[in-house]
């Protein structure tokens, strides 16, 4: 039904259960975002560089996120195609001349185009990674994996910036692409010499891209699955974008001390991806998505009621409540991806592309939604009003848009697959 995983035969089992592959698997995803926050702490010093206002310097951050959105839609059909090594060795070669671009840059305008660049060829790890852990894992380890490497994804982005601040203190913002280059290098060479290709062969007539497009786009599943994973991501995205203007203009705090909340925040999105590794192999991915958007929804409902009696304007509730909210959505982002890549496993990069792509995109305009908010606002209400709108356009997906039944049936079609396929090699 799906065709054979282009393996020899014991290949998948020695795959999933190599330290090597999972390594690989975190280090491919984290060396685009980690990039991205490797250089935020020099963006002041770019700006005195160039002679250039701090908003146009910014822009080696906002071009490189159009560069991972970009790069999504683009590498993850390729992938699909070409294979997943050919994309991620061509991703990581353009990374690293781009990474070079960077180092010799000579005007502000050509750091940011390399940025983008940079960018677009680092983030091919971010698609295909998820392609990788379903072409090698069981749908019902999917959500557990793609868990576990978010939860080591994101210990890596939290030392990031503390990491770009101090080489460049120590040696100058030129060598924190110098540090970037030699990262994305080691990648490549560990992909090359460790990492098998994963891809599903493809049965005749399956319709090669346009097939894949045309299922995916038909199947209501996908839609539920995907839009469930997009809008529970613009949650993080929203609350970002107006978070330092509450705590810093509206309750008179530091930047630093804005920075230390929103660590909570992340830390509580780390143990969430560590619960959920937990438990996903004994549990539905549905059922831990309603416990995740639950979880969303009572965080969410708690923040708009501490906005009506002012208890949030105090850093402590409205984090501590947005702890809540985060923790659900680490479930919630987890399983239904792995559903979304789920529903057609030999196309799971096209899929995993335009969750992506979406995902990114549209956080570019809630992040500024979510700036406006909080920037133009004297109380916590708008903010926590709009969190809880998304978090009920994300259970509504689920309730109005993923089809239970043909869920079942799917759910029996795809195990019959997998074994017929264990049986094939």
């Amino acid at each position: 039904m799906h065709g054979m995983i282009s393996k020899p035969p014991g290949a998948a089992t020695n795959i999933a259960t190599s330290r090597v592959v999972l390594l690989l698997l975190v280090v491919m995803t984290g060396i685009a975002p980690i990039s991205l926050y490797i250089l935020v702490p020099a963006l002041p010093v770019l700006a005195r560089t160039f002679g250039r206002d701090i908003s146009i310097a910014q822009m080696t951050v906002s071009l490189y996120m159009v560069g991972i959105a970009m790069s999504q839609i683009i590498m993850g059909p390729l992938s699909d195609k070409f294979g997943r090594r050919p994309v991620l060795l061509s991703g990581l070669a353009l990374m690293v001349a781009a990474s070079i671009a960077c180092i010799f840059a000579e005007t502000l305008p050509q750091l940011i185009a390399a940025r983008f660049f940079q960018a677009l060829g680092g983030a091919s790890g971010m698609v295909v990674s998820r392609a990788i852990i379903r072409d090698i894992y069981p749908r019902e380890r999917v959500a557990s994996m793609i868990s576990l490497v978010i939860a080591a994804l994101m210990i890596g982005q939290m030392v990031s910036p503390l990491t770009g601040g101090l080489i460049e203190t120590a040696f100058g913002w030129r060598a924190i692409f110098y540090a970037v280059t030699i990262g994305a290098l080691a990648v490549a060479v560990g992909i090359a010499i460790a990492l098998p290709e994963t891809r599903r062969s493809r049965a005749a007539g399956s319709g090669g891209f346009r097939g894949d497009v045309g299922t995916l786009i038909k199947s209501r599943a996908f839609i539920g699955y995907v839009m469930c994973q997009v809008l529970a991501s613009q949650i993080i995205f929203t609350f970002a974008g107006g978070g330092p203007y509450i705590v810093v203009t509206q309750m008179g705090r530091t930047s630093a001390e804005y920075g230390a909340w929103f660590a909570t925040t992340g830390f509580a999105y780390l143990v969430g991806n560590l619960l959920c590794v937990r438990f996903a192999p004994r549990h539905s991915l549905e059922r831990l998505i309603w416990f995740g958007l639950a979880l969303q929804l009572c965080g969410s409902l708690l923040n708009l009621l501490w906005s009506f009696t002012g208890w949030n304007e105090a850093p402590a509730w409205l984090f501590g409540t947005q702890m809540i909210v985060m923790v659900g959505n680490a479930f919630v982002m987890a399983n239904s991806a792995a559903g979304a890549i789920s529903i057609r496993p030999e196309a799971a990069g096209t899929a995993s592309g335009a969750m992506g792509f979406l995902q990114q995109g549209i956080g570019a305009l809630t992040s500024q939604f979510g700036a406006y908010l909080g920037g133009h606002s004297a109380t916590t209400l708008p903010l926590t009003s709009a969190v809880l709108a998304i978090s009920l356009l994300c259970a509504c997906m689920m309730i109005f848009v993923v089809p239970r039944r043909e869920l079942v049936v799917s759910e029996a079609l795809i195990e019959q697959a997998e074994e017929e396929e264990t049986g094939m090699m």
